[in-house]
């Protein structure tokens, strides 16, 4: 029998959750894409705490004029911000099962431009 996407994506996701794993020193940068929304969260796998989050629902990027895509950049730009504020220059990158394309890419690049290196 076929696989739902839900169940896929599981698959997937734990393929690479048991390799990618984050510290205090170089957090995992775990990727949750909604049908409208995307949420990016630096996580300490050791301690089990979430350091830093950011959404697209926060109200600079709700209010700004673009697509899904775009958002998704000031997202990955909003966080990377935010972690050099706090110190973090090294990150792992987590896409929760999600294909690195569209809106995955598009945070994931922002962030790099942003200052962080994964």
């Amino acid at each position: 029998m076929a696989l739902t996407k839900q169940e896929r994506r599981n698959r997937i996701k734990m393929r690479v959750r048991k390799i990618v794993s984050g510290t205090a020193e170089r957090p995992r940068l775990s990727v949750f894409r909604s049908n409208q929304q995307i949420y990016a969260q630096l996580i300490d796998d050791n301690a089990g705490v979430t350091l830093l989050s950011v959404s697209s629902r926060v109200k600079e990027i709700t209010e700004a004029q673009g697509n899904k895509s775009e958002k998704a950049a000031l997202v990955g730009k909003s966080i990377a911000e935010k972690a050099l504020a706090a110190g973090i220059t090294e990150v792992v990158f987590d896409r929760n099962g999600y294909l690195y394309h569209g809106r995955v890419k598009q945070l994931a690049e922002a962030a790099r431009e942003g200052g962080l290196k994964f």
